[in-house]
């Protein structure tokens, strides 16, 4: 048998590049579980850190040894084109260089490089972008959103999205005493708690750890704690929404998926403010996010 020709060779290279397009795709994928085991362990865990670290070989050595086999595969199934083989190899290490085109074509300007290089980045990135939003759609983050989505419109609210910052907490506590007719910056809020919890440190103190022995803070640390509710974006939970129900004398709800929301303050009888709590917003975790009247409600009563 001679070598393949016309359609033939065409669809044996168009096998390859899917094969190699898929591969490449299952390596984001597995960078991307890989991410998040390692945002699961914590950092001073040193024997799940070790485990983590062999876990994370072993499916790394395991997805190679499947791409290998995988290629081994595709090429054993077409013996007689020796091309093909060339392209196999080399799309495997991704160089997609043909020598034969670089003789026969005339050499291509830096310019035009530089210009394929990012249509080239850019479609990698759309493709990252897609593939992001199919796993969105069946992902804890999207599950998170449309069962808070349901707890909030049985009360004629939805979410308003608070930027994930560091300060998304006092955002959310801002935006929601705006509502109130109040203004209060964040950097207010921020200068408040730390001043209210200094002047109840019992009240506070015995709920702080050291995240590397366990032990309850000293006063030393409990200080930087507030230094760095003060000037920095250090998140805030629930000690210092505690804080702050007491700085404004107001209840705070904090509404959350799978469980009844949580009221702080709620020795306080004035108008709520409504906070959302999500676990699965961002990369980085836990975040805080206002509400608001929702909209087709909203629209209804000004008709």
């Amino acid at each position: 048998m001679g070598d393949m020709e016309g359609p033939e060779r065409d669809l044996a290279a168009d096998e390859f590049e899917l094969l190699v397009r898929r591969q490449r795709r299952e390596k984001r994928e597995l960078q991307a579980k890989i991410q998040g085991m390692k945002n699961a362990v914590p950092k001073n865990d040193k024997k799940r850190r070790k485990q983590l670290t062999d876990d994370v070989a072993k499916l790394e050595a395991e997805m190679e040894q499947k791409h290998k086999e995988e290629l081994k595969q595709m090429k054993e199934a077409l013996p007689e084109q020796n091309k093909i083989d060339s392209v196999a190899d080399s799309t495997a290490d991704l160089h997609l260089e043909g020598r034969e085109q670089q003789i026969q074509q005339p050499r291509i300007s830096k310019a035009q490089k530089r210009r394929e290089k990012k249509a080239a980045l850019e479609k990698e990135r759309e493709e990252r972008i897609a593939e992001a939003e199919i796993e969105n759609l069946t992902g804890a983050r999207h599950l998170e959103s449309q069962s808070l989505a349901q707890v909030l419109a049985a009360r004629q609210l939805e979410i308003k999205q608070i930027p994930s910052d560091g300060h998304c907490m006092y955002r959310a506590i801002e935006d929601q005493l705006k509502n109130q007719q109040i203004s209060c910056t964040v950097a207010t809020l921020r200068s408040q708690t730390a001043e209210y919890m200094r002047s109840h440190v019992d009240d506070f103190l015995p709920f702080l750890t050291n995240p590397n022995t366990g032990d309850v803070y000293n006063r030393g640390e409990f200080e930087k704690y507030c230094d760095d509710i003060v000037n920095t974006a250090a998140w805030g939970g629930q000690l210092e929404l505690r804080a702050l129900s007491h700085i404004l004398q107001k209840p705070i709800e904090v509404v959350q998926m799978d469980s009844p929301p949580i009221i702080v303050g709620e020795e306080y009888s004035s108008k709520p403010l409504i906070l959302v709590y999500m676990r699965h917003a961002y990369g980085l975790g836990e975040h805080y996010n206002s509400v608001k009247l929702l909209t087709d409600t909203a629209t209804e009563n000004g008709s």
